[in-house]
């Protein structure tokens, strides 16, 4: 909770899609800006209860953040994936049109680090 806090304060809003009275799908987003994707939105979440995959709750989720972006000026909507999520990789490209266009990288940073 500490963290939701703080990432709020930050700008993050989670949008629901709901199935009656029942989410079936979540995406935690933030308006961003900065020198290669410009005026953006940044998915940081995106979740689809796993009994309801596959059944275009994701896409219809992503696709009314992407109307929501261009709304507030953005020119872009990106998000990260892990590696491994072969068919993650395949929903954001085939069904939404996403372009792999970079890699990400990330370096924990503690007492006990490597010297450099």
């Amino acid at each position: 909770m500490e963290l939701l806090v703080e990432m709020r304060e930050d700008g993050y809003k989670l949008f629901g899609l709901f199935l009656g009275n029942k989410i079936v799908s979540v995406a935690g987003i933030s308006w961003r800006v900065n020198f290669y994707n410009k005026r953006h939105v940044f998915v940081y979440d995106l979740v689809t209860d796993s009994s309801y995959r596959s059944l275009g709750y994701g896409k219809k989720l992503l696709e009314f953040i992407h109307n929501w972006a261009q709304e507030k000026g953005a020119e872009y909507v990106a998000l990260e994936s892990g590696i491994q999520r072969i068919d993650a990789h395949r929903f954001y490209e085939q069904k939404l049109h996403y372009d792999k266009w970079c890699f990400s990288f990330r370096r924990k940073v503690c007492m006990d680090s490597p010297e450099l």
